[in-house]
């Protein structure tokens, strides 16, 4: 029974995407005068909410140039644009905002696909110690997370004291590549005020004296203070190359779609994604303290957590994780 129901379900379904929900876009055509495509712009602002429907619309069109369009180089948006309005037979001239609209969009989509392209790039370079550029970067991290403690040696037990599991570093960016190490030198030259904040907490052991450690720490956060009798240990650079995990998927899945179609005006950029990781450190750090984990042992549990709650954060359309770090020279806002 419950079979025949499902195949049923999947009929209707089907009937509706094929038939009627073409059928119900032409008399809304002949209704309003206006295609799917100028319905979207005009009923909908700037950002997710406009180009997810956008993106979908050319997605599931029948017509070749309309879904060649989420694939076409950004240097061919404005004439992708011109052939679409030609095919819907819209007249520019009087039209003026709906092909300044659409470009915006295309160029959110194929700029989203385009950055999706250079990450994983950068993922799957692995690190090399040969490599001049990938040791003078994981020098940069040393002294800008050390500045007043020279290293002692390119293998050492000091990596450990910013959040290394061993002697070498290279061994723990084998699952992020040079992502992993890009997202922590940016962090840390960036935001260096917060890193190395993080960092120092990510040192602390439970405290046994609440009123000590307020009193030790004027500086840190209303919240941080009010939670300064809770766990916070664990391992900088580790947790960040988790992160770094944690936001590529996000990217890939296509779930930052939300968050990066309302901070970026047009194409998103590395930039966003790295301000996107520095947000996400700094919230988990947060997250961390506030479910007072007894050991890092639970940490895949609060991970998974986090994880969920950034998911349903990024399912409203006009969600943009705004960041409270200083190192923001965007403004992430809904736009």
């Amino acid at each position: 029974m419950k079979h025949f129901l499902r195949v049923v379900t999947q009929f209707f379904v089907f009937l509706y995407c094929k038939c009627l929900w073409r059928g119900l876009k032409f008399v809304a055509r002949k209704f309003t005068g206006r295609c799917e495509l100028q319905r979207i712009c005009y009923n909908n602002k700037h950002g997710a909410r406009r180009t997810l429907k956008i993106e979908s619309s050319l997605r599931y069109s029948k017509n070749e140039l309309l879904q060649s369009a989420l694939s076409t180089h950004p240097d061919k948006v404005e004439k992708t644009i011109d052939d679409i309005m030609a095919l819907k037979k819209i007249n520019p001239d009087t039209n003026p905002q709906l092909s300044i609209s659409l470009q915006a969009s295309l160029l959110q989509i194929v700029g989203y696909r385009s950055l999706v392209a250079e990450v994983e790039k950068l993922r799957r370079e692995p690190y090399d110690c040969e490599n001049l550029d990938h040791e003078d970067m994981l020098m940069k991290l040393w002294k800008e997370l050390r500045p007043d403690t020279p290293l002692t040696g390119r293998i050492s037990k000091q990596w450990c004291e910013i959040g290394f599991q061993g002697s070498d570093p290279k061994t723990d960016f084998r699952g992020m590549g040079l992502l992993g190490l890009h997202n922590l030198l940016y962090f840390a030259e960036h935001d260096k005020v917060t890193a190395l904040q993080m960092l120092h907490d990510s040192l602390q052991p439970k405290s046994t004296d609440r009123n000590s450690v307020v009193h030790s720490e004027t500086n840190k956060p209303e919240w941080e203070l009010k939670n300064a009798d809770k766990a916070i240990g664990y391992s900088f650079a580790i947790v960040g190359i988790n992160i770094t995990d944690l936001a590529y998927s996000l990217l890939v899945t296509g779930a930052l779609k939300t968050h990066l179609y309302n901070v970026a005006p047009e194409m998103p950029s590395l930039l966003h994604f790295q301000q996107t990781f520095c947000y996400l450190m700094q919230e988990f750090h947060r997250f961390w303290i506030e479910e007072d984990p007894s050991d890092i042992m639970e940490f895949n549990r609060v991970r998974s957590k986090f994880h969920r709650r950034i998911l349903r954060q990024l399912k409203n359309p006009d969600m943009a994780l705004c960041p409270h770090f200083a190192a923001s020279d965007l403004h992430l806002v809904n736009l």
